[in-house]
Parts: structure tokens; sequence; C-alpha cells
């Protein structure tokens, strides 16, 4: 079985896919995927399902969203309960069930590995597997339209969004260390319109339209830059942006210096 959380949750039993209706059920299952096999107490469940402002039977109400949640798991071909209550708490056990959400920092961090190795071609191929298993934030707003999460899942999202972020930027390396600086260009533009304050995606998009021999493009890139944060913050762009912005009014051939390995034509 596999438990799919990056993005609205779903359970895939073999080709079938599963989805749960209650959205205080699918809390529960989610937080317990994020602590699996780790016990989680039924404090901790109830103020990700409620908040601060518990209901006078909110220990009555989690004791029916677990058992729902059992009856759910009971899909076509599974062995046994994974849901274990054990004092103070209840504990999920993964067995040789799959989270994707565990599989995509693991394969972030092969590739970052292949990417120190100078193994180019074979990290990239490794961020984009990750990025692959991401299909939106972890319960999308939560269902409430408020986008409000308890602290275990809001922690959780928040770091995995991290991890994402670095691995963008890691693919988008990759990608130009071997030469296809027009196929970057085109992620780029949708990562710094997602990403309107990384400084690092603006870096990358001026110098692979440098590289795609688009120097006028790179320096509206840095103009646009300037502004939003001028705008939002009032700051201005950080010294590798104001380094990179003069390099290419300058036109040095020292950032052409990543020879293509492969090119993107």
């Amino acid at each position: 079985m596999r438990y799919e959380i990056l993005g609205p949750l779903r359970v895939r039993n073999e080709d079938t896919y599963f989805t749960l209706q209650a959205q205080k059920v699918e809390i529960v299952l989610t937080v317990l995927l994020v602590r699996a096999d780790h016990l989680v107490s039924p404090e901790q469940l109830m103020r990700e399902i409620w908040g601060e402002n518990l209901p006078r039977r909110a220990a009555a109400g989690l004791h029916v969203y677990v058992s729902r949640l059992r009856k759910f798991l009971k899909l076509p071909g599974a062995s046994g309960d994974p849901v274990e209550t054990r004092a103070p708490g209840y504990v999920l056990h993964k067995g040789d069930d799959q989270i994707d959400a565990q599989i995509f920092p693991e394969l972030v961090d092969v590739g970052r590995s292949l990417l120190r190795e100078q193994r180019t071609d074979e990290a990239a191929s490794c961020f984009s597997q990750a990025l692959a298993l991401w299909r939106g934030p972890i319960l999308g707003n939560n269902g409430d339209g408020t986008g409000v999460k308890g602290p275990i899942i809001g922690g959780f999202s928040t770091w995995l969004t991290e991890i994402r972020r670095e691995c963008q930027e890691m693919l988008v390396e990759c990608q130009l260390q071997l030469g296809r600086h027009r196929q970057a260009v085109s992620m780029l533009y949708s990562l710094t319109a997602e990403n309107p304050m990384c400084e690092a995606f603006y870096r990358q998009l001026m110098l692979a339209l440098y590289r795609s021999e688009r120097q006028a493009d790179a320096l509206k890139v840095y103009q646009s830059v300037r502004k939003t944060l001028n705008d939002e913050l009032g700051l201005e762009p950080g010294r590798p942006l104001q380094d990179l912005q003069r390099a290419i009014l300058s036109g040095d051939m020292h950032l052409m210096s990543s020879p293509p390995v492969m090119s993107d034509r």
C-alpha cells in the first residue's frame, strides 16, 4: 500500500486510489503518517483537528475519527490494522507500505550526493523524480478555506516546502551545468513567479538567459526583481545579483565558464 500526502491525501492499493471524504479523519491520518512508527498523543491529534479551542467532547470525537480511520484502512487486500492503540496514544505502523513524503526527501538527498560527485545527469534525473511526486501542499488549504494547520502538519509542510525549493534550485543548476539553458529559462520563469522573493531563482534565470544569447532579457529580469524587492521590502538585490548584473553589462565571458555537456537545442 502507498500513502500519498504530497497533495490531497489519497491511498493507493495496487492500481486503485482511495480518498477520505471526512476532513477531520483525513487530518488524523495525515498526522499519523507524518509521525509514522512513532507514538502520537490524543492531545496532539486534538490540537491538529481543532486548534486551541477544543470542543467539550473532543476526546470522544477523536475516538470516533480513529474508529472511522481504521475502517477506511481495511482496504481490499490490506493485511491487519496499521493503527495501534498504545498508551497514551496511537501509532501507525508503516511496515512495508510506502509514504511519498518520506521518499521525496530521500530522493533529494541522493540527488544532492550525486551532484557533489559531479554526476550531473544522474542528479538531474533524481531531482526530477522527486519533484514528480509533488502534487500540491499537504491537505491543500485544510479543507476550510483558511490554510490553517496544526503544529505537526504545519511544521512538516514547511520543512517539505523548503526541501522542494532546494530541489528545484539544484535541478536548475544541473540543467545549467549540462548546457540546457533554454530548458532552464522556461522552468525559471515559473519559479520566479511562484517565489517572487527568492533571489537564487532570479540569479539562475539571468544566467540562463545570458547563456541563451538574451542579454537584454537578463538585464530586464534584474530590473524586475529590484523593483519587487524595493516595493515589497524596501531592499536592494543582494550582492550576488548585483555582481551578476555588472558582469552581464560588461559581457564577462567567465559567465560562460561552465562548458555545455549536452546541448538543449
